[in-house]
């Protein structure tokens, strides 16, 4: 073996977590969660809320009192405090690693900042092949504290599964094209259409990075990962499949050896779904625009859902809330893997006794 062959203090040290994480799995694989992600039969249909460790909570406004997003997710104690917060409270079937979509671009360099009421904003966007240059891979050491808070919180967790997440190639894209929050993606969409080959390399590069990201979780102990594409509904099937697809998919090849459950989800995607999941995933995510009986027929066999109640219906009665719910389970039955979600994530200003009694109600009508 040369020495360009033997594995770096680096390499060895991500082995060595990769043990370890698959020891800390093993105590939440028999989790209603992972069953309904492998398509197995369930005690109870599980039940886990995108954006459920946040605004909406009194604990989170507190702990994260002058603290920017950006600090608060690099600081593992914090990380492991609010990602522990709906678990204790709305007693949900599986943690979600708190962090932020942008987070593995700020550790290789990129000059953003998360802006209250605005969202990631970025210094100077990346429209140029010049610019490309820029984007350098991320090494494990770039996010020691990922893997760090991510140790402490499957120890915490116990049997309670964690899932591990990161931003889609084509909505981390997005961000660092417009350099902040867009409506229309014009930028973006100018880049992908005008100059593909950049296009293409700049999502190739965007999935490398996103692929080490979750890698780090997973070797830590994450039993599951989601990819967010926020904003991939914002393009047609056509493009989709072309300029997108296959940088979703390098993602989720990229982990596919770990055989942890891969989630998929984007809003506003129902023309997407089939393509979603021929992308690579699991497990497809199904926003409040199409109900699940259909979204399984878009999708087609092979594949768990997750969803798919409107946010928004938290805030009508109890009585609505209920009602709502059960067209969601009916949709979803003899539905082999389903996971109870809302179809984005929780608003700030829901009411946290709502998602606990939400959660308590799924199991009760689903208690097999």
């Amino acid at each position: 073996m040369s020495a360009n062959d033997r594995p770096t203090g680096q390499q060895q040290t991500i082995a060595g977590t990769s043990r370890t994480g698959a020891g800390a799995r093993s105590a939440a694989a028999d989790s209603a969660f992972l069953k309904a992600c492998r398509r197995e039969p369930v005690p109870h249909t599980p039940v886990w809320f995108m954006r459920q460790a946040g605004r909406s909570l009194p604990e989170y406004l507190k702990v994260r009192e002058g603290i920017p997003m950006l600090d608060s997710c690099m600081r593992p104690d914090l990380v492991t405090e609010i990602t522990l917060q709906p678990v204790r409270r709305h007693k949900v079937d599986a943690a979600i690693y708190f962090s932020d979509i942008v987070v593995p671009l700020k550790a290789i360099g990129i000059d953003l900042d998360i802006k209250p009421g605005v969202g990631p904003v970025v210094d100077r966007p990346i429209r140029s092949r010049a610019d490309l240059a820029r984007l350098r891979s991320l090494e494990p050491d770039d996010v020691a504290y990922v893997a760090e808070a991510v140790g402490q919180l499957v120890g915490e967790l116990g049997a309670t599964p964690l899932i591990g997440f990161a931003g889609a190639p084509f909505t981390l894209a997005s961000y660092l094209v417009e350099g902040g929050p867009s409506r229309n993606h014009e930028h973006t969409k100018a880049l992908m259409y005008g100059d593909p080959e950049l296009w293409a390399d700049l999502l190739d590069r965007l999935a490398d990075i996103t692929s080490a990201f979750l890698k780090v979780q997973i070797e830590a102990g994450a039993s599951a990962v989601q990819l967010f594409d926020s904003w991939v509904g914002a393009l047609a099937p056509a493009d989709y499949r072309r300029s997108v697809m296959p940088a979703s998919a390098k993602v989720f090849d990229a982990v596919a050896e770990y055989g942890v459950p891969r989630i998929h989800f984007g809003v506003g995607t129902g023309e997407l779904l089939g393509l979603m999941g021929e992308a690579g995933a699991d497990v497809v995510g199904v926003d409040w625009r199409v109900p699940l009986d259909e979204a399984v027929r878009r999708v087609g066999p092979g594949k768990a859902l997750q969803g798919n109640l409107d946010p928004a219906i938290l805030f009508a009665p109890r009585t609505a809330v209920e009602s709502k719910t059960r067209e969601v389970l009916t949709a979803a039955a003899g539905l082999p893997g389903h996971i109870f979600n809302l179809g984005h994530g929780v608003l700030p200003t829901t009411d946290p006794d709502a998602l606990t009694h939400l959660v308590d109600y799924v199991h009760h009508e689903t208690m097999r």
